[in-house]
This record gives structure tokens, C-alpha cells and sequence, in this order.
């Protein structure tokens, strides 16, 4: 399956919609795009994850890269995430990094 990112930047608020899989091969994009929105001077990012089937071990590497390039003082919101999706970002422990809501 393909990998989509869209950034949209409103106020303060940086808006990435996934729909795809965020996997070794397609976390480059998603790290352009993470480079872009933290040069917005974003106070929190949105990750609109309901169209995200997949996340690999990278995809999470990926979610760390997100939290150090946005700074700690950055909210990040993981939203809608399908039940696979957040159990490994559970089992990993970066709920603690990031919040995990629902859609």
C-alpha cells in the first residue's frame, strides 16, 4: 500500500493527515513533512491518523523525530488511530510522549 502526507498549517496549529502505510520506505516523506511543519512555528500538531493502516517499527521511529524536531513545548495529538495502530504506539510507551485521542 502507498503512503499520503498532507500538511495544513492554521494559527498555531500544524494539521498532518496520513492515510496509507508509515513504514521504512515512506518515513522520508513523512520527516519533510514534519521538517515543514516545525519551520511553521507550530504550537501543536494534529496527526489525523484514520486513514493510517499500518505502522512499522520505523513509523514509530518516525513519531520520535516528530517530538524532538517539534520541541517538548509542542502538544502532539495522534487522532482517530485504528486499534493496531495505537496498540504500538502503547506497547512502545510513546503514549506517554504524545496523546492518543480518539476521532
Amino acid at each position: 500500500m502507498s503512503f499520503d502526507v498532507k500538511l495544513r498549517v492554521n494559527d498555531k496549529t500544524a494539521t498532518l493527515v496520513l492515510q496509507g502505510e508509515l513504514d521504512a520506505s515512506t518515513a522520508t516523506r513523512f520527516h519533510d513533512v514534519i521538517d515543514e511543519a516545525a519551520r511553521s512555528g507550530a504550537l501543536e500538531l494534529v496527526i489525523r491518523a484514520e486513514q493510517l493502516g499500518y505502522l512499522s517499527s520505523a513509523g514509530l521511529r518516525s513519531l520520535v523525530f516528530a517530538r524532538q524536531k517539534m520541541g517538548d513545548d509542542v502538544r502532539i495529538a495522534f487522532v482517530g488511530a485504528a486499534e493496531p495502530v495505537a496498540r504500538t504506539i502503547r506497547m512502545a510507551g510513546f503514549d506517554r510522549s504524545i496523546d492518543l485521542v480518539d476521532a
